[in-house]
């Protein structure tokens, strides 16, 4: 079955672009003008991601996001005309995988797709499939994670990302390939995604998200997954 996607836009003429284009390309489409639809259809019509637009009339793209992420673990790619480092920190923020800047390339927006929907295998090819401490759980077949003895939720890409970090054995991950491997071969210089998502993880898994003793930064390289030894 091909992927549904939910377009959230007010404006008619780029909703029909959309429809066009990703029915075209294969995907099924619904569409929404505003946040409070786009959870009325969400909740109709289970979409597998979600294109929301920033900039609508009622509670907005932003609020929607978060109301959506509060629930679901559905890929949400942003699409606006603000552009700013403080807009995209704003919208992954609120929950979004992705942050597209208008005017796009239909090109580019259906790679960014490719993207979000792209799922890492369930289990690891090699390597350890769990790893426990007493304030950490992780089960990497199940996708499970337990943070003193509670299950934590993360979304698809928190996982991922935590996952790649941890097989890596203890060792510093640039940016760059952390990128490409949780989001795809087209990125390499969103710095601020890794910010956002980390900083996300941290507060779902560490004892004290101020003093991290799992996730580590490695100051002008990037990150590593210290297996912490418990006391």
């Amino acid at each position: 079955m091909s992927a549904k996607i939910l377009v959230v836009d007010d404006e008619p003429q780029i909703r029909r672009m959309m429809r066009a284009t990703l029915t075209g390309s294969g995907y099924q489409v619904d569409e929404a003008r505003t946040g409070e639809e786009a959870l009325e259809k969400f909740r109709a019509y289970l979409p597998d991601l979600v294109l929301l637009d920033l900039n609508m009339p009622g509670i907005g793209g932003l609020e929607a996001c978060r109301t959506l992420r509060a629930s679901s673990d559905v890929p949400i790619i942003i699409l606006t005309v603000r552009n700013s480092e403080k807009d995209k920190v704003e919208a992954l923020d609120a929950g979004a995988d992705d942050y597209v800047s208008k005017p796009f390339g239909m090109q580019e927006l259906l790679a960014r797709i490719r993207a979000a929907l792209r799922r890492a295998p369930t289990a690891p090819e090699s390597g350890p499939r769990s790893f426990a401490t007493r304030d950490l759980e992780m089960d990497f077949e199940t996708r499970r994670i337990r943070v003193k003895g509670k299950p934590v939720r993360l979304t698809p890409k928190e996982f991922d990302l935590l996952r790649y970090l941890f097989l890596q054995g203890g060792k510093p991950v640039p940016h760059r390939e952390l990128l490409q491997a949780v989001w795809g071969p087209d990125y390499g210089d969103e710095s601020d995604y890794l910010r956002v998502f980390i900083n996300h993880l941290r507060k779902k898994i560490e004892p004290d998200p101020g003093k991290p003793k799992y996730i580590l930064t490695e100051p002008w390289v990037g990150y590593r997954f210290a297996a912490a030894e418990e006391g």
